[in-house]
C-alpha cells in the first residue's frame, strides 16, 4: 500500500490556454472599440492641457444670504451646467466664504461653458412690451410661412413662424391642451428666431404697424409698466429709444440692476443681429421650472424640441400669463425668457397654455436645444454673481510637470525591471510580459472612459498610474517567492507552481484590497483633482487583480513545462542549488524493520 502523501494537496490541473485566449480577445475588443470611436487618447485635464479659469464673487440679494448651503447650492447647479454640455473634468468649487472657482479644460465646449457658467444671474419671464431690431447693422426677421389654417397666426402680417412643419421654433401646451382636436396646437407659442447656446438666437418680432427706416416695422407703442408712474414710464421709454444693443457696453447696462417686480430694457440676439425689448414685470420665476430638456420629435416633423414643466405654483402663472397675451396684439403677446439680463427665448402666445407643461419646437440643431434646455432648468441660482477674472491657463506648466512625472516614473520602472532581472532572472520575462498587458489594458480603458464618462487624465491622476506600478510588481513578487519557497521544500516546478497558487492568490487579493478601499475612500471624501489620483488607482488595482489572474497564473504555468524553468536551469532564477533546496524527501526510502541504535563497525 502506497503511504499517504505529505502536505497539503495540488490543485486541479488549469487550463492556461483559456485564461491567455481570453484576456488576449478583450485587450482586442477594447482596442477596437477604442479606434472606433475615434477617441486613442486619453482626454487631458486643465493642468495638462489648459484651459479657462473663472472667479466669480457673490453679492447678496433681497431675500438671499450668502452662506455655505447657498454657495453649495450654487456650486451645484453650477456643476451641472456644465456637465450639461459634456466639458470633461471641469471644476466648480468655493474659495473663502464667497468666491466660485471655475476651472474649464481646453478642447471641450469651454467658450460655451464660460458663457452659461458667467450667467450668474436669475432667470425671469418677462411679458414684452415692445421690440425692435437695434444698431445700424440688422437683419430683417425671416419672411412669413403659412399656417396650416391657411392664415398667419401673427397680428398684422408681420413675419412670424408657422404652425407648418417650417415653423421657426413653437410652444405648444400639454397633452391635455392639445387633446382639444383643433388644427393647430390650441396653446402655442413662436420665437423669432433659432436658439442658440452661447448666446440664444430667439429674436423678437417687428411691430405690425408703421415702418421705420430701412424698411423694419416700427414697434408698437409699450404699454405703460405696471409698476410705474408716467414719470418713470417717460424715464424707462427713453432708455428704450436710446438703447443700442450693438455696443457692449449698452447691453452690459441694459436692465442694470432692475428688480423683478419693475419694467426693463434688455437685449437678445438673431442670427448675428442685435434687438432691443422692452420688458414688463416679472410674470414667472426661473425656480418655478420644475425640469426642461432637448427631445427629438419622431412622430412629427417638429425636430429638436424643448419640453418644459413648471412646478404647481409655476403652472398657475404661467397659465396666468399667456392667458393675459393671447388676448393683445403682436408683440405685446410675447414674453421673454430673461437670464442675465439678456433675452435668450421670446415666443409669441396665441392661447393660454394651461396643465404646468410646455414645448418650444421648430429649427432647432441639436446642441442650440440642449443648450437651451441646460438654461432653462439651470438658470436659478440662488445668489448673484460678479464674474472678477477670466484667465487662460496654459499648458506649459502642466507640461513640465507631467514630463518629470514621466521621467520619474520611467526611472522607478527601469529600477524595477533591474531589480527584477537581476533577482528573479528568467522569472523577470513574467513579470515584465504582464507589466506590458497591464499598460495597455489601463491606456485603452483610460482612452475609452473619456467619451464615456468625461474622464480627464491629469497630473495627480498620472500620479496613481505610476504608484500602480509598485501594487502591480508587488503581486508578481508574492507569487514567485511562493513558488521558490516550494521549490525550496524540494518539489519539482509543475507541482510549485499549483501548490504556490493558492497562498499567494490570498494574499494579493487582501493587499489589493486593502489599496482599493484606500482609493474608494479618497474618490468619495475628496474633490477635484485629488478625485483624479484615486480613481486611476482604483482603476489600476482592479486591474492588477485581472491581469494576475488571467495572464501571469496561465503564463506561469506554461512556461513551467519548458525545460528551461522546470530543469531549474541557473538563468531560470528557479535553480534549487541557489535557493538552497532540501533533498527530494518523497524520494527517499527508510531501511525496513524496526528501528534501532547505532551499528557496531564490527557486526557491519
Amino acid at each position: 500500500m502506497a503511504a499517504p502523501k505529505r502536505g497539503r494537496s495540488a490543485s486541479a490541473p488549469s487550463k492556461p490556454g483559456r485564461s491567455l485566449a481570453l484576456i488576449l480577445i478583450a485587450i482586442v475588443a477594447l482596442a477596437g472599440g477604442m479606434f472606433a470611436s475615434g477617441h486613442t487618447t486619453p482626454r487631458l485635464g486643465i493642468d495638462l492641457a489648459g484651459g479657462t479659469s473663472i472667479t466669480l464673487k457673490a453679492k447678496a440679494d433681497q431675500g438671499s444670504a450668502i452662506n455655505k448651503a447657498n454657495m453649495d447650492t450654487a456650486v451645484d447647479i453650477m456643476n451641472r451646467r456644465v456637465n450639461g454640455l459634456g466639458v470633461s473634468e471641469a471644476e466648480v468649487q468655493t474659495q473663502g466664504t464667497d468666491n466660485i472657482i471655475v476651472n474649464i479644460p481646453k478642447g471641450t465646449n469651454s467658450e460655451e461653458a464660460q458663457e452659461q457658467v458667467g450667467t450668474t444671474a436669475k432667470l425671469y419671464f418677462r411679458p414684452v412690451l415692445a421690440s425692435e431690431p437695434s444698431g445700424p447693422a440688422t437683419k430683417s426677421p425671416s419672411p412669413s410661412a403659412s399656417s396650416k389654417g391657411g392664415s398667419s397666426p401673427n397680428p398684422g402680417g408681420s413675419p412670424s413662424a408657422s404652425a407648418s412643419a417650417t415653423d421657426k421654433d413653437k410652444a405648444s401646451g400639454s397633452d391635455e391642451d392639445k387633446a382639444t382636436g383643433s388644427a393647430s396646437p390650441s396653446a402655442s407659442a413662436t420665437t423669432q428666431g433659432r436658439a442658440l447656446t452661447d448666446a440664444l438666437k430667439a429674436g423678437p418680432t417687428p411691430s405690425p404697424s408703421g415702418s421705420a427706416s430701412g424698411g423694419a416695422k416700427a414697434p408698437a407703442t409699450p404699454s405703460a409698466p405696471a409698476d410705474s408712474g408716467s414719470g418713470s414710464d417717460a424715464k424707462l421709454q427713453a432708455q428704450y429709444a436710446a438703447l443700442d444693443c450693438t455696443k457692449p457696453t449698452d447691453r452690459a447696462n441694459a436692465g442694470k440692476n432692475a428688480k423683478p417686480g419693475q419694467s426693463t430694457v434688455a437685449c437678445g440676439k438673431i442670427d448675428d443681429a442685435w434687438y432691443k425689448y422692452l420688458l414688463g414685470p416679472a410674470a414667472v420665476d426661473g425656480t418655478e421650472v420644475k425640469k426642461a430638456q432637448a427631445v427629438f420629435d419622431t412622430q412629427g416633423a417638429a425636430g429638436w424640441q424643448v419640453q418644459m414643466t413648471f412646478t404647481n405654483s409655476g403652472a398657475k402663472k404661467f397659465a396666468d400669463i399667456t392667458d393675459e397675451l393671447a388676448k393683445k396684439p403682436q408683440p405685446q403677446n410675447e414674453f421673454g425668457i430673461v437670464l442675465d439680463g439678456e433675452v435668450v427665448s421670446s415666443p409669441y402666445v396665441q392661447q393660454s397654455i394651461t396643465g404646468g407643461q410646455a414645448e418650444i419646437s421648430g429649427s432647432f440643431q441639436q446642441d442650440e436645444a440642449q443648450g437651451l434646455a441646460n438654461m432653462l432648468s439651470y438658470g436659478a441660482l440662488p445668489l448673484s454673481f460678479q464674474e472678477q477674472s477670466v484667465t487662460t491657463v496654459t499648458a506649459a506648466l502642466g507640461g513640465e510637470q507631467l514630463h518629470a512625472g514621466l521621467l520619474a516614473g520611467a526611472i522607478g520602472l527601469a529600477l524595477v525591471v533591474l531589480y527584477l532581472v537581476v533577482y528573479y532572472r528568467g522569472l523577470s520575462i513574467v513579470a515584465m510580459a504582464s507589466l506590458v498587458v497591464s499598460a495597455i489594458l489601463t491606456y485603452v480603458i483610460m482612452s475609452l472612459l473619456g467619451p464615456a464618462i468625461n474622464f480627464a487624465l491629469n497630473l495627480p491622476a498620472v500620479c496613481g498610474a505610476i504608484v500602480a506600478i509598485g501594487i502591480t510588481a508587488d503581486s508578481f513578487i508574492v507569487y514567485f517567492e511562493r513558488i521558490r519557497d516550494e521549490i525550496r521544500e524540494g518539489r519539482t516546478l509543475r507541482p510549485a507552481v499549483e501548490r504556490a497558487w493558492p497562498r499567494a492568490r490570498r494574499t494579493i487579493l487582501v493587499s489589493d484590497f486593502v489599496s482599493f478601499l484606500a482609493a474608494a475612500v479618497l474618490f468619495v471624501v475628496t474633490v477635484g483633482k485629488v478625485q483624479g489620483f484615486a480613481f486611476t488607482l482604483g482603476l489600476t488595482t482592479l486591474l492588477d487583480v485581472v491581469v494576475v489572474f488571467f495572464f501571469t497564473k496561465p503564463l506561469m504555468t506554461l512556461l513551467a513545462r519548458r525545460r528551461f524553468f522546470a530543469d531549474g536551469h541557473k538563468w531560470s532564477g528557479l535553480d534549487p542549488k541557489s535557493l538552497g533546496a532540501k533533498p527530494p524527501l518523497r524520494r527517499t526510502r527508510r531501511p525496513a524493520g524496526p528501528a534501532a541504535g547505532p551499528v557496531d563497525p564490527k557486526e557491519a
